[in-house]
Protein backbone atom coordinates (compact mmCIF):
# COMPACT_ATOMS: atom_id res chain seq x y z
CA UNK A 1 0.00 0.00 0.00
CA UNK A 2 2.89 2.52 0.84
CA UNK A 3 4.81 1.73 -2.27
CA UNK A 4 1.18 2.31 -4.31
CA UNK A 5 0.40 5.08 -2.31
CA UNK A 6 3.77 6.78 -2.28
CA UNK A 7 4.33 6.15 -6.60
CA UNK A 8 0.68 7.36 -7.42
CA UNK A 9 1.55 10.44 -5.25
CA UNK A 10 5.27 10.84 -7.76
CA UNK A 11 3.25 10.33 -10.79
CA UNK A 12 0.92 13.11 -10.06
CA UNK A 13 2.38 15.58 -8.57
CA UNK A 14 6.01 15.59 -9.83
CA UNK A 15 5.89 13.24 -13.19
CA UNK A 16 2.45 14.19 -14.35
CA UNK A 17 3.52 17.59 -13.92
CA UNK A 18 6.27 17.60 -15.98
CA UNK A 19 4.63 15.81 -18.37
CA UNK A 20 2.06 18.72 -18.84
CA UNK A 21 5.34 21.09 -18.85
CA UNK A 22 7.18 19.33 -21.43
CA UNK A 23 4.25 18.59 -23.87
CA UNK A 24 3.21 22.55 -23.34
CA UNK A 25 6.92 23.04 -24.27
CA UNK A 26 7.17 20.99 -27.15
CA UNK A 27 3.49 22.39 -28.52
CA UNK A 28 4.53 26.26 -27.97
CA UNK A 29 7.50 25.29 -29.60
CA UNK A 30 5.64 23.43 -32.63
CA UNK A 31 3.05 26.55 -32.83
CA UNK A 32 6.10 29.34 -32.66
CA UNK A 33 8.42 27.16 -35.61
CA UNK A 34 5.13 27.16 -37.73
CA UNK A 35 4.58 30.35 -37.11
CA UNK A 36 7.95 31.67 -37.90
CA UNK A 37 8.79 29.94 -41.32
CA UNK A 38 5.15 30.78 -42.42
CA UNK A 39 6.71 34.40 -41.56
CA UNK A 40 9.79 33.93 -43.36
CA UNK A 41 8.08 32.11 -46.62
CA UNK A 42 5.29 34.77 -46.64
CA UNK A 43 8.00 37.65 -46.15
CA UNK A 44 10.07 36.42 -49.51
CA UNK A 45 7.06 36.64 -51.33
CA UNK A 46 6.19 40.14 -50.03
CA UNK A 47 9.65 41.03 -51.03
CA UNK A 48 9.40 39.09 -54.83
CA UNK A 49 5.35 41.16 -55.38
CA UNK A 50 7.57 44.57 -54.27
CA UNK A 51 10.47 44.40 -56.18
CA UNK A 52 8.29 43.12 -59.49
CA UNK A 53 5.86 45.84 -58.74
CA UNK A 54 8.82 48.54 -58.76
CA UNK A 55 9.84 46.89 -61.79
CA UNK A 56 6.74 47.39 -63.68
CA UNK A 57 6.47 50.81 -62.60
CA UNK A 58 9.82 51.26 -64.69
CA UNK A 59 8.57 49.78 -67.09
CA UNK A 60 5.44 51.75 -67.55
CA UNK A 61 7.26 55.01 -67.52
CA UNK A 62 9.99 53.62 -70.18
CA UNK A 63 7.95 51.53 -72.58
CA UNK A 64 4.61 51.53 -74.62
CA UNK A 65 1.79 49.74 -74.24
CA UNK A 66 2.84 46.92 -76.92
CA UNK A 67 6.71 46.77 -75.14
CA UNK A 68 5.19 46.98 -71.92
CA UNK A 69 3.38 43.64 -72.46
CA UNK A 70 6.26 42.33 -74.09
CA UNK A 71 8.53 43.18 -71.27
CA UNK A 72 6.30 41.82 -68.45
CA UNK A 73 5.87 38.51 -70.62
CA UNK A 74 9.63 38.00 -70.87
CA UNK A 75 10.36 38.76 -67.17
CA UNK A 76 7.35 36.80 -66.42
CA UNK A 77 8.82 33.31 -68.12
CA UNK A 78 11.85 34.01 -67.40
CA UNK A 79 11.09 34.41 -63.57
CA UNK A 80 14.78 34.33 -61.55
CA UNK A 81 13.43 32.55 -59.08
CA UNK A 82 10.86 30.25 -60.87
CA UNK A 83 12.42 26.45 -59.58
CA UNK A 84 10.89 27.67 -56.31
CA UNK A 85 8.61 30.66 -56.97
CA UNK A 86 6.07 30.30 -59.70
CA UNK A 87 4.98 33.85 -60.68
CA UNK A 88 1.65 34.21 -62.43
CA UNK A 89 0.20 37.17 -64.21
CA UNK A 90 -3.62 38.26 -63.37
CA UNK A 91 -5.35 40.13 -66.35
CA UNK A 92 -8.08 42.47 -65.74
CA UNK A 93 -10.68 39.49 -65.88
CA UNK A 94 -9.24 38.01 -63.05
CA UNK A 95 -7.87 35.22 -65.60
CA UNK A 96 -4.15 33.81 -64.78
CA UNK A 97 -3.00 35.25 -68.53
CA UNK A 98 1.10 34.27 -67.62
CA UNK A 99 3.06 31.48 -65.68
CA UNK A 100 6.69 31.04 -64.73
CA UNK A 101 6.31 27.69 -64.90
CA UNK A 102 4.84 27.66 -68.73
CA UNK A 103 1.32 25.64 -67.67
CA UNK A 104 -1.99 27.07 -67.76
CA UNK A 105 -3.51 27.86 -64.36
CA UNK A 106 -7.13 27.79 -63.44
CA UNK A 107 -8.77 31.03 -62.17
CA UNK A 108 -11.65 29.52 -60.64
CA UNK A 109 -9.90 29.15 -57.30
CA UNK A 110 -7.96 32.43 -56.35
CA UNK A 111 -8.56 33.82 -52.69
CA UNK A 112 -5.86 35.69 -51.97
CA UNK A 113 -6.49 37.41 -55.45
CA UNK A 114 -10.17 38.24 -54.21
CA UNK A 115 -8.92 39.39 -50.94
CA UNK A 116 -6.66 41.62 -52.75
CA UNK A 117 -9.15 42.74 -54.42
CA UNK A 118 -10.94 44.10 -51.31
CA UNK A 119 -8.03 45.06 -49.46
CA UNK A 120 -7.17 48.85 -49.24
CA UNK A 121 -3.51 47.87 -49.76
CA UNK A 122 -3.82 46.03 -53.00
CA UNK A 123 -2.51 42.71 -51.02
CA UNK A 124 -4.44 39.20 -50.90
CA UNK A 125 -2.79 36.08 -48.51
CA UNK A 126 -3.71 32.30 -48.64
CA UNK A 127 -2.60 29.05 -47.68
CA UNK A 128 -4.11 25.96 -48.90
CA UNK A 129 -4.08 23.54 -51.62
CA UNK A 130 -4.30 23.63 -55.48
CA UNK A 131 -7.49 22.55 -57.33
CA UNK A 132 -6.36 19.17 -58.49
CA UNK A 133 -3.06 18.26 -57.22
CA UNK A 134 -3.98 19.12 -53.67
CA UNK A 135 -0.49 20.05 -52.55
CA UNK A 136 0.09 22.62 -50.25
CA UNK A 137 0.64 26.13 -51.23
CA UNK A 138 1.05 29.64 -50.06
CA UNK A 139 -0.28 32.58 -52.43
CA UNK A 140 0.61 35.98 -51.88
CA UNK A 141 -0.89 38.54 -54.63
CA UNK A 142 -0.45 42.28 -55.22
CA UNK A 143 -2.93 44.28 -57.50
CA UNK A 144 -0.17 46.08 -60.85
CA UNK A 145 0.31 50.18 -59.54
CA UNK A 146 0.54 51.18 -63.02
CA UNK A 147 -2.50 52.76 -64.67
CA UNK A 148 -3.68 51.15 -68.31
CA UNK A 149 -1.73 48.25 -67.42
CA UNK A 150 -3.64 44.81 -69.36
CA UNK A 151 -2.30 43.25 -66.23
CA UNK A 152 -4.58 43.61 -62.53
CA UNK A 153 -2.06 41.67 -60.07
CA UNK A 154 1.17 39.65 -59.69
CA UNK A 155 0.37 36.25 -58.01
CA UNK A 156 3.28 34.35 -56.29
CA UNK A 157 2.95 30.52 -55.01
CA UNK A 158 5.54 28.14 -53.63
CA UNK A 159 5.02 24.93 -52.25
CA UNK A 160 5.02 24.65 -48.99
CA UNK A 161 5.70 20.46 -48.54
CA UNK A 162 9.58 20.70 -47.78
CA UNK A 163 8.57 23.65 -45.45
CA UNK A 164 6.17 21.11 -43.51
CA UNK A 165 8.34 18.94 -43.73
CA UNK A 166 11.50 20.81 -41.71
CA UNK A 167 8.81 22.13 -39.52
CA UNK A 168 7.97 18.30 -38.91
CA UNK A 169 11.70 17.54 -38.06
CA UNK A 170 12.30 20.22 -35.96
CA UNK A 171 8.73 19.02 -33.92
CA UNK A 172 9.86 15.62 -33.85
CA UNK A 173 13.43 16.37 -32.86
CA UNK A 174 11.87 18.71 -29.83
CA UNK A 175 9.60 15.70 -29.03
CA UNK A 176 12.87 13.38 -28.66
CA UNK A 177 14.48 15.76 -26.23
CA UNK A 178 11.28 16.07 -24.15
CA UNK A 179 10.86 12.47 -24.25
CA UNK A 180 14.60 11.94 -23.56
CA UNK A 181 13.93 14.28 -20.68
CA UNK A 182 10.45 11.97 -19.45
CA UNK A 183 12.78 9.48 -19.61
CA UNK A 184 15.74 10.38 -17.18
CA UNK A 185 12.77 11.79 -14.70
CA UNK A 186 11.23 8.48 -15.13
CA UNK A 187 14.42 6.63 -14.27
CA UNK A 188 15.81 8.98 -11.88
CA UNK A 189 12.21 9.16 -10.45
CA UNK A 190 11.45 5.57 -9.28
CA UNK A 191 15.58 4.92 -8.50
CA UNK A 192 14.49 7.53 -5.99
CA UNK A 193 11.06 6.00 -5.61
CA UNK A 194 12.54 2.65 -4.58
CA UNK A 195 15.45 4.37 -2.17
CA UNK A 196 12.23 5.87 0.13
CA UNK A 197 9.94 3.14 -0.87
CA UNK A 198 11.86 0.24 0.62
CA UNK A 199 13.16 1.59 3.44
CA UNK A 200 9.39 2.33 4.49
CA UNK A 201 8.23 -0.83 3.36
CA UNK A 202 10.67 -1.88 6.24
CA UNK A 203 10.22 0.82 8.39
CA UNK A 204 5.92 -0.53 8.50
CA UNK A 205 6.99 -4.20 8.67
CA UNK A 206 8.99 -3.50 12.14
CA UNK A 207 6.73 -1.25 13.40
CA UNK A 208 3.53 -3.67 13.28
CA UNK A 209 6.42 -6.40 14.80
CA UNK A 210 7.03 -3.57 17.51
CA UNK A 211 2.97 -2.88 17.84
CA UNK A 212 2.78 -6.69 17.96
CA UNK A 213 4.95 -6.77 21.17
CA UNK A 214 8.18 -8.40 19.29
CA UNK A 215 10.66 -5.39 20.38
CA UNK A 216 13.79 -7.04 18.98
CA UNK A 217 12.68 -6.08 15.73
CA UNK A 218 15.38 -3.75 13.97
CA UNK A 219 15.60 -1.83 11.14
CA UNK A 220 18.55 -1.33 8.89
CA UNK A 221 19.65 2.12 8.25
CA UNK A 222 19.96 2.60 4.56
CA UNK A 223 22.00 6.47 4.49
CA UNK A 224 22.54 8.97 6.39
CA UNK A 225 19.84 11.22 5.15
CA UNK A 226 15.84 11.81 6.83
CA UNK A 227 15.03 7.86 5.79
CA UNK A 228 18.46 6.89 7.60
CA UNK A 229 17.74 9.40 10.83
CA UNK A 230 13.73 7.81 10.91
CA UNK A 231 15.37 4.17 10.91
CA UNK A 232 17.60 5.22 13.70
CA UNK A 233 14.89 6.76 15.78
CA UNK A 234 12.62 3.90 15.43
CA UNK A 235 15.61 1.03 16.57
CA UNK A 236 15.62 3.58 19.67
CA UNK A 237 12.58 4.04 20.03
CA UNK A 238 12.73 -0.44 20.09
CA UNK A 239 15.29 -0.40 22.56
CA UNK A 240 13.34 2.12 25.05
CA UNK A 241 10.20 0.12 24.72
CA UNK A 242 12.14 -3.47 24.80
CA UNK A 243 14.16 -1.72 28.43
CA UNK A 244 10.55 -0.65 29.85
CA UNK A 245 9.06 -4.10 28.53
CA UNK A 246 11.57 -5.47 30.82
CA UNK A 247 11.42 -3.18 33.37
CA UNK A 248 7.91 -3.39 33.56
CA UNK A 249 7.79 -7.15 34.08
CA UNK A 250 10.32 -6.94 36.36
CA UNK A 251 8.20 -4.38 38.18
CA UNK A 252 5.51 -6.87 38.39
CA UNK A 253 7.62 -9.17 39.79
CA UNK A 254 9.28 -6.89 42.31
CA UNK A 255 5.82 -6.11 43.25
CA UNK A 256 4.13 -9.24 43.23
CA UNK A 257 6.81 -9.67 45.91
CA UNK A 258 6.71 -7.39 48.06
CA UNK A 259 2.63 -7.68 48.29
CA UNK A 260 3.63 -11.44 49.12
CA UNK A 261 5.25 -10.74 51.64
CA UNK A 262 3.74 -8.99 54.13
CA UNK A 263 0.44 -10.54 53.03
CA UNK A 264 2.08 -13.62 54.39
CA UNK A 265 2.82 -12.35 57.30
CA UNK A 266 -0.71 -11.38 57.95
CA UNK A 267 -2.06 -14.78 57.35
CA UNK A 268 0.20 -16.52 59.27
CA UNK A 269 0.01 -14.49 62.50
CA UNK A 270 -4.09 -14.67 61.56
CA UNK A 271 -4.19 -17.97 61.64
CA UNK A 272 -1.83 -18.65 64.42
CA UNK A 273 -3.90 -16.35 66.70
CA UNK A 274 -7.10 -18.15 64.78
CA UNK A 275 -5.70 -21.71 65.57
CA UNK A 276 -4.26 -21.44 69.00
CA UNK A 277 -6.72 -21.61 71.74
CA UNK A 278 -4.30 -20.72 74.58
CA UNK A 279 -1.74 -17.94 74.02
CA UNK A 280 -0.46 -15.40 76.18
CA UNK A 281 -1.18 -11.76 76.27
CA UNK A 282 2.75 -11.24 74.62
CA UNK A 283 2.00 -13.80 71.90
CA UNK A 284 -0.99 -11.82 71.10
CA UNK A 285 0.48 -8.59 71.70
CA UNK A 286 3.27 -9.24 69.15
CA UNK A 287 1.08 -10.95 66.64
CA UNK A 288 -1.11 -7.37 66.22
CA UNK A 289 1.86 -5.52 66.04
CA UNK A 290 3.09 -7.56 62.82
CA UNK A 291 0.16 -7.27 61.54
CA UNK A 292 -0.82 -4.19 62.19
CA UNK A 293 2.74 -3.05 61.22
CA UNK A 294 2.42 -5.08 57.63
CA UNK A 295 -0.99 -4.10 57.10
CA UNK A 296 0.17 -0.29 57.14
CA UNK A 297 3.31 -1.31 54.53
CA UNK A 298 0.80 -2.85 52.56
CA UNK A 299 -1.35 0.25 52.65
CA UNK A 300 1.72 2.63 52.04
CA UNK A 301 2.37 0.01 48.58
CA UNK A 302 -1.13 0.84 47.35
CA UNK A 303 -1.02 4.19 47.71
CA UNK A 304 2.52 4.59 46.34
CA UNK A 305 1.18 2.63 42.94
CA UNK A 306 -2.13 4.68 43.26
CA UNK A 307 0.25 8.58 43.20
CA UNK A 308 2.26 6.67 40.22
CA UNK A 309 -1.10 5.63 38.52
CA UNK A 310 -2.05 9.02 39.03
CA UNK A 311 0.94 10.73 37.42
CA UNK A 312 0.60 8.62 34.60
CA UNK A 313 -3.09 9.95 34.01
CA UNK A 314 -1.85 13.51 34.48
CA UNK A 315 -4.63 13.89 37.49
CA UNK A 316 -1.44 14.10 40.04
CA UNK A 317 -2.47 17.80 42.00
CA UNK A 318 -0.70 19.50 45.09
CA UNK A 319 -2.23 21.67 47.42
CA UNK A 320 -0.24 24.22 47.97
CA UNK A 321 -0.26 26.22 51.31
CA UNK A 322 2.99 27.96 53.74
CA UNK A 323 4.49 25.17 55.41
CA UNK A 324 7.37 25.09 57.99
CA UNK A 325 9.57 22.44 55.92
CA UNK A 326 11.33 21.55 58.96
CA UNK A 327 8.25 20.52 60.93
CA UNK A 328 7.63 18.02 57.93
CA UNK A 329 11.44 16.38 57.82
CA UNK A 330 11.60 16.30 61.56
CA UNK A 331 8.30 14.42 61.35
CA UNK A 332 9.91 11.82 58.55
CA UNK A 333 13.47 11.37 60.68
CA UNK A 334 11.12 10.23 63.63
CA UNK A 335 9.08 8.00 61.84
CA UNK A 336 12.29 6.38 60.53
CA UNK A 337 14.84 6.91 63.85
CA UNK A 338 13.00 3.87 65.86
CA UNK A 339 12.99 1.49 62.94
CA UNK A 340 16.61 2.07 61.86
CA UNK A 341 17.73 1.02 65.25
CA UNK A 342 15.76 -2.04 64.98
CA UNK A 343 17.82 -2.80 62.42
CA UNK A 344 21.21 -1.81 63.68
CA UNK A 345 21.04 1.30 61.44
CA UNK A 346 21.67 5.05 63.13
CA UNK A 347 20.26 8.01 61.54
CA UNK A 348 21.95 11.68 62.45
CA UNK A 349 20.04 14.29 61.62
CA UNK A 350 21.67 17.99 61.83
CA UNK A 351 19.05 20.00 62.53
CA UNK A 352 19.31 24.10 61.57
CA UNK A 353 17.48 26.29 63.80
CA UNK A 354 15.09 27.56 61.20
CA UNK A 355 14.37 27.58 57.59
CA UNK A 356 12.38 30.29 55.09
CA UNK A 357 9.09 29.24 55.01
CA UNK A 358 7.90 28.20 51.51
CA UNK A 359 4.88 27.29 49.83
CA UNK A 360 4.44 23.52 48.81
CA UNK A 361 2.27 20.40 49.58
CA UNK A 362 3.15 19.46 52.95
CA UNK A 363 2.06 15.80 52.70
CA UNK A 364 3.61 15.32 49.39
CA UNK A 365 6.96 16.61 50.64
CA UNK A 366 6.65 14.66 53.59
CA UNK A 367 6.50 11.75 51.40
CA UNK A 368 8.94 12.67 49.43
CA UNK A 369 11.24 12.58 52.78
CA UNK A 370 9.76 9.32 53.61
CA UNK A 371 10.81 8.16 50.91
CA UNK A 372 14.09 8.73 50.38
CA UNK A 373 14.89 8.23 53.71
CA UNK A 374 13.15 4.89 53.22
CA UNK A 375 15.76 3.90 50.85
CA UNK A 376 18.42 5.05 52.34
CA UNK A 377 17.70 2.71 55.35
CA UNK A 378 16.50 0.19 53.16
CA UNK A 379 20.26 -0.05 51.19
CA UNK A 380 22.04 0.50 54.31
CA UNK A 381 24.09 -2.63 55.96
CA UNK A 382 23.56 -3.22 60.16
CA UNK A 383 25.87 -1.15 61.77
CA UNK A 384 25.55 1.70 58.87
CA UNK A 385 24.69 5.63 59.30
CA UNK A 386 22.48 7.72 57.23
CA UNK A 387 22.88 11.11 57.50
CA UNK A 388 20.35 13.93 56.96
CA UNK A 389 21.22 17.73 56.54
CA UNK A 390 18.83 20.59 55.64
CA UNK A 391 20.34 24.19 55.01
CA UNK A 392 19.67 27.34 52.65
CA UNK A 393 21.43 28.84 50.02
CA UNK A 394 21.13 31.23 47.20
CA UNK A 395 17.69 31.22 47.74
CA UNK A 396 17.10 27.84 47.91
CA UNK A 397 16.24 25.32 50.26
CA UNK A 398 18.70 21.63 50.00
CA UNK A 399 17.82 18.53 51.80
CA UNK A 400 20.70 15.79 51.87
CA UNK A 401 20.48 12.49 53.22
CA UNK A 402 23.46 10.25 52.84
CA UNK A 403 23.87 6.47 53.36
CA UNK A 404 26.99 4.17 53.27
CA UNK A 405 25.25 1.74 52.38
CA UNK A 406 25.70 -0.62 49.01
CA UNK A 407 25.64 2.29 46.77
CA UNK A 408 24.82 2.16 42.91
CA UNK A 409 26.68 1.33 39.44
CA UNK A 410 27.80 3.67 37.15
CA UNK A 411 25.55 2.44 34.18
CA UNK A 412 22.77 2.03 36.93
CA UNK A 413 23.00 5.99 37.93
CA UNK A 414 21.34 8.00 35.00
CA UNK A 415 18.51 5.49 34.99
CA UNK A 416 17.72 5.57 39.07
CA UNK A 417 14.89 7.76 38.81
CA UNK A 418 13.28 6.54 35.52
CA UNK A 419 9.62 4.30 36.62
CA UNK A 420 9.68 0.61 37.07
CA UNK A 421 14.02 0.84 37.64
CA UNK A 422 15.44 -1.34 40.26
CA UNK A 423 19.16 -1.02 40.25
CA UNK A 424 19.45 -3.86 43.16
CA UNK A 425 16.97 -6.22 43.18
CA UNK A 426 18.00 -8.05 46.43
CA UNK A 427 16.68 -5.20 48.76
CA UNK A 428 13.09 -4.76 48.98
CA UNK A 429 10.82 -2.07 47.05
CA UNK A 430 8.81 -1.31 43.82
CA UNK A 431 10.95 0.94 41.76
CA UNK A 432 8.54 3.56 41.63
CA UNK A 433 9.24 5.46 44.60
CA UNK A 434 11.58 7.74 43.54
CA UNK A 435 9.78 8.21 40.31
CA UNK A 436 6.91 9.60 42.28
CA UNK A 437 9.08 11.79 44.56
CA UNK A 438 11.25 13.18 41.53
CA UNK A 439 7.47 13.86 39.81
CA UNK A 440 6.70 15.79 43.24
CA UNK A 441 9.47 17.91 43.60
CA UNK A 442 9.65 18.38 39.54
CA UNK A 443 5.96 20.08 40.37
CA UNK A 444 7.59 22.42 43.18
CA UNK A 445 9.80 23.63 40.58
CA UNK A 446 12.73 22.13 42.66
CA UNK A 447 15.10 19.03 41.45
CA UNK A 448 16.71 15.83 43.34
CA UNK A 449 20.29 14.78 42.18
CA UNK A 450 21.33 11.71 43.41
CA UNK A 451 25.44 10.76 43.81
CA UNK A 452 26.86 7.19 44.45
CA UNK A 453 29.95 5.40 44.48
CA UNK A 454 29.57 1.66 44.40
CA UNK A 455 30.39 0.04 47.38
CA UNK A 456 30.41 3.50 49.30
CA UNK A 457 27.63 4.60 49.46
CA UNK A 458 24.85 7.30 48.37
CA UNK A 459 23.91 10.87 48.72
CA UNK A 460 20.86 12.34 47.59
CA UNK A 461 20.35 16.20 47.15
CA UNK A 462 16.95 17.80 47.59
CA UNK A 463 16.39 21.23 46.07
CA UNK A 464 13.64 24.00 46.63
CA UNK A 465 12.96 26.78 45.62
CA UNK A 466 11.65 29.31 48.18
CA UNK A 467 8.33 30.50 46.76
CA UNK A 468 5.45 32.85 47.41
CA UNK A 469 1.61 32.25 46.95
CA UNK A 470 2.41 33.66 43.15
CA UNK A 471 4.04 30.89 42.28
CA UNK A 472 1.60 28.36 42.70
CA UNK A 473 -0.05 26.70 39.70
CA UNK A 474 -3.84 27.48 41.36
CA UNK A 475 -5.56 28.14 44.10
CA UNK A 476 -5.59 25.77 47.09
CA UNK A 477 -9.07 25.08 47.54
CA UNK A 478 -9.23 23.74 44.23
CA UNK A 479 -6.73 21.36 44.24
CA UNK A 480 -8.12 20.49 47.37
CA UNK A 481 -11.31 19.37 45.53
CA UNK A 482 -9.64 17.30 43.36
CA UNK A 483 -7.50 15.28 45.66
CA UNK A 484 -11.25 15.09 47.39
CA UNK A 485 -12.41 14.04 43.90
CA UNK A 486 -9.59 11.54 43.39
CA UNK A 487 -9.87 9.88 46.59
CA UNK A 488 -13.42 9.33 46.09
CA UNK A 489 -12.61 7.31 42.63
Amino acid sequence: MALKSITQRWFLNSFGVIFVILAAVVAVSGVSIHNYYYSAVKEVLNNQASTVDGMMIRYSENTVTSNFYTEIRSYVESFPDKNMIELMAIDLNGNVVLTSSGFSYSSRNLPDYTMAINSPRGEGYYVGELDGSGDKVMAVTRMVTPVNSEFSAMRFVVSMEKVDQAIRNLVLMISAVALAVLGLVLVSGLFFLKSIVKPVREIGIAARQIASGDFKSRISSPSDDEIGALCTTINFMADELENTEKMKNEFISSVSHELRTPLTAIRGWAETLLDTDNYDAATLKKGMRVISAETERLSGMVEELLDFSRIQNGRFSLVFQKLDLLAELGEAVLMYTEKAKREGIQILYSEPDMLPIIYGDKNRLRQVFINVIDNAVKYSDPGGTVRIEAFARDGDIFISVADAGCGIAPEDLPKIKTKFYKANHTRRGSGIGLAVADEIIQMHKGSIDIESTLGVGTTVLIRLPVSGPEDAPEQPAILERKVENEQKL
